[in-house]
């Protein structure tokens, strides 16, 4: 190979390498954030196309989601009553709820003790009012806010929601509920540890 052969081979090698060089630092791409002259707003950074929706938040499951069906509130919760999900509900009541509503749920918290900030008592889960609304009344209230209260839903996942509610329930059974609601068992073992005769017949809260 002639010396001007291996010059011209050296110079072509040198553009090749550099150009490559040169492309994978300086990609002919949009960044986010960046001023762009292809689209007529100047951004770069573009909007997702319209209902879009991110892997794993398909909410297709209305009564989970909304505590409705067929535009009615339910009165059954999408999640199974079990003892995890009353004593994870207990336990978030207490963290989120407690504060304002008390830990019995009448209206009686600190926060409202204090009158900080509130325009309004908070409201007593204990009238008839209340303890008449379907389960979803309270997951909705929940989700969107009501009155003096807000939305938690950025806080609080729909799952743990539910649990919420589900301890509403049972706040409200515990200061509402009759003896005639109890299985035959239980309503016995009650009356022995009140030190009372057994027996039903009659027997309300």
């Amino acid at each position: 190979m002639t010396r001007w052969a291996m010059v011209s081979v050296a110079a072509t090698l040198a553009f090749a390498t550099g150009g490559c060089h040169v492309d994978m630092w300086r990609q002919p791409k949009l960044l986010p954030q960046h001023e762009s002259t292809f689209f007529a707003d100047g951004a770069a950074s573009r909007p997702p196309v319209p209902h879009t929706v991110a892997r794993g938040q398909l909410r297709d499951d209305e009564v989970l989601y909304t505590g409705v069906r067929n535009g009615e509130l339910v009165t059954e919760p999408p999640l199974p009553v079990t003892e995890d999900n009353l004593q994870r509900g207990e336990k978030l009541f207490g963290i989120h709820c407690a504060p304002c509503h008390g830990p019995l749920g009448y209206g009686n918290g600190m926060i409202a003790q204090r009158g900080l900030a509130l325009r309004r008592k908070p409201g007593n889960y204990h009238t008839d009012r209340l303890r008449n609304m379907p389960i979803g009344y309270f997951y909705d209230v929940m989700t969107n806010g009501a009155g003096v209260m807000y939305s938690v839903a950025s806080r609080v996942s729909p799952e743990d929601r539910w649990r919420i509610a589900m301890h509403v329930r049972v706040l409200q059974l515990s200061q509402h509920g009759r003896l005639a609601d109890l299985s035959p068992a239980l309503a016995a073992e009650l009356e022995k540890a009140a030190g009372r005769p057994s027996g039903r017949k009659g027997a309300t809260r």
